[in-house]
């Protein structure tokens, strides 16, 4: 399975700040700025969807929140209303809903541990080079 797919990588706090972005390549750094900011909306709707459907019993991948010419965005959200967004170009075909949903699991558990680290103060930007390292494993190889 080749999980490393996604040209940008976003987590947004509750607030909708974000605590990480990361991109390749990084002179598209604004452009991707942008189109998580812009993703931002539609998770909200999404949200507020699923939970007069469901109640509080909410799935937390919210899959293929919108796709442009270049790229195809998703996204997830925790318990904590935390975002997750994964850009991912759309030339990709290959890739399978369930790759992503492993992609956003990953991701999840390490922004967990970094939670979890005492020495982190929630709210503040994430500096873990172990989640970085996660972050840099899902992100598309350059050459």
């Amino acid at each position: 399975m080749n999980t490393n797919m996604a040209v940008c990588i976003a987590v947004i706090a509750k607030e909708n700040y974000p605590l990480y972005i990361r991109s390749v390549p990084t002179q598209n750094e604004l452009k991707f700025h942008y189109t998580v900011h812009t993703s931002l909306d539609v998770v909200e709707e999404k949200i507020s969807a699923v939970g007069k459907a469901l109640g509080d019993q909410r799935e937390l991948y919210l899959g293929l929140l919108y796709p442009t010419e270049d790229y195809k965005v998703y996204g997830y959200v925790t318990n904590s209303k935390v975002k997750f967004v994964i850009v991912v170009d759309s030339s990709n075909t290959s890739l399978r809903d369930n790759e992503i949903r492993s992609m956003f699991r990953k991701l999840h558990n390490s922004f967990t541990d970094v939670m979890c680290n005492p020495f982190h103060n929630p709210g503040d930007t994430i500096q873990s080079k172990a989640f970085d390292g996660i972050v840099s494993g899902m992100m598309v190889q350059t050459a």
